[in-house]
């Protein structure tokens, strides 16, 4: 059996979830409605800082963060909340988006050109 590649989960992910752009997050950002969550290790969070307002979950406890039976989990997930994912590029974001997906939660997307493209856009950025 041939191995999948990264390139491969990615786009499958992409093509089950919600992409959306610098612009659609910061509207739903300035709505109220979204939670946005940063995936990225905290290492390159500390480093290049973080979109205003976000949470931080790494990607390897998002899982466990998540699931409300674990000694772990953080009560800002919501299975019915808007939850917007990101990572620094969007390939981790749109894994991570497709796994709470399939975890239960309904309203999940993610922000598809991640922080890089965040900031590329001259968008809000906490140091």
């Amino acid at each position: 059996m041939a191995i999948k590649k990264a390139s491969d989960l990615v786009a499958q992910a992409k093509a089950e979830i919600e992409n959306l752009s610098v612009d659609q997050v910061k509207q739903e950002m300035e709505s109220g409605d979204a939670l946005v969550i940063d995936i990225r290790d905290g290492q390159e969070r500390a480093e290049s800082g973080c979109i205003p307002g976000s949470e931080h979950v790494s990607r390897g406890m998002l899982e466990f963060h998540a699931d409300p039976s674990m000694p772990v989990y953080k009560d800002f997930f919501q299975p019915d909340s808007r939850i917007i994912l990101h990572c620094a590029a969007g390939g981790r974001s749109a894994l991570a988006a497709k796994t709470l997906k399939d975890m239960g939660y309904t309203n999940v997307a993610h922000l598809e050109t991640g922080f890089r493209g965040w900031a590329e856009a001259g968008a809000p950025i906490d140091k």
